[in-house]
């Protein structure tokens, strides 16, 4: 779903960047409150593992198209909406400067479309909700029970969100080429297919947590008897070894159909598939001067563009973008981390 800067008008993304920006803003404050030194690794390392598997693109069977999990939901239930969205705001942003993957310019409005609905509008309206309800009865198996459901719920719900801001972000971006009915009739279905695929990842991950850690899930009241079956280390240290795996090997494996924004927008008739919109792929949108400007800063910065090394179809530029990619994130989320730790303890001693 990560758009590209042809997809918007300079207003609009402006608009978003604010937008995205304010929500950041809000996070950090709340974060100052917050002092649990836990959350560094697994802010690390789950940041890690959102970023890999946004890397694997799965088939939607009888489309010609794909989905990638976007994480919010994830994010959010393992560090809290706050935490989580800042996370989403460094894997999005590493993406965009430094693999190319979605517009500069459009960074904000990737934010809110991919990270904002999830973290927030999952966690407070779903998530927390359906987690402390008497859903499937109680104990244990009646709480991995609600932890599919919100899984499923909130993914399917908060990615139908995102693209419906897609398609008014374009509206209001005067794309004529996108008529506004046609192209929700197109983004709104794919997107429900890959919101129940993505829900279905985050569930097992959730429940993995659930039975190894279940003090790490946030916002949940879990019954008597809900004690760590690992350590902090070892849970820690198996989803870094599923990053790694994941962005390093299982990204091969990747499906070469385009995602649900890119089905959309140009189809798959190469591959017998509807063309859809019907756009060019490489005259659309909106041409802009600040669109150009942002793109010669990404082509600056990209060094490893479209997650390869650059003029090479070597399968290795994958893996090498997988695992450089999520020990970047992992680091950028470390050191907000102790920045953020540094400035409170600052606080309270000057108290």
């Amino acid at each position: 779903m990560h758009m590209a800067d042809a997809l918007l008008a300079p207003a609009v993304a402006a608009t978003m960047y604010v937008a995205s920006a304010s929500a950041a803003g809000v996070s950090i404050h709340q974060l100052k409150k917050d002092d649990e030194p836990s959350k560094l690794p697994v802010m690390a390392v789950t940041s890690a593992l959102v970023f890999a598997g946004q890397m694997i693109n799965y088939t939607i069977p009888g489309t010609g198209s794909s989905g990638h999990m976007c994480g919010g939901m994830m994010l959010s239930a393992l560090l809290g909406p706050y935490a989580g969205f800042l996370s989403m705001i460094v894997i999005l942003t590493i993406q965009c400067l430094f693999f190319a993957d979605g517009g500069l310019m459009a960074l904000g409005a990737n934010c809110w479309n991919m990270a904002f609905y999830g973290c927030f509008v999952g966690y407070f309206l779903i998530w927390r909700p359906i987690m402390n309800s008497k859903w499937f009865g109680e104990g244990k198996s009646a709480e991995r029970a609600r932890i599919i459901a919100s899984s499923i719920i909130g993914c399917i719900v908060t990615l139908q969100l995102g693209a419906f801001s897609v398609v008014l972000e374009t509206s209001l971006s005067g794309i004529t080429e996108l008529p506004f009915g046609a192209f929700v009739a197109l983004m709104q279905p794919i997107h429900l297919a890959i919101g129940l695929v993505e829900g279905l990842i985050t569930s097992a991950v959730l429940v993995f947590v659930h039975d190894s850690r279940p003090e790490l899930l946030q916002g949940v009241e879990l019954s008597e008897g809900g004690e760590a079956k690992r350590s902090l280390k070892s849970v820690v240290a198996i989803l870094a070894a599923v990053a790694i795996v994941v962005g390093g090997g299982l990204s091969l494996l990747a499906s070469s159909n385009p995602d649900g924004l890119e089905w959309a927008l140009f189809g798959n008739a190469d591959k017998g598939y509807s063309t859809n919109m019907g756009l060019d792929e490489e005259n659309f949108g909106v041409d802009s001067t600040a669109a150009e400007k942002a793109e010669s800063i990404q082509e600056k910065t990209s060094f490893l563009p479209d997650y390869a090394f650059p003029g090479s179809d070597s399968s290795a530029g994958t893996t090498v973008s997988g695992i450089v990619g999520s020990a970047i994130v992992a680091g950028v989320a470390i050191i907000i981390c102790l920045i953020g730790g540094f400035f409170r303890r600052r606080k309270l001693k000057t108290e």
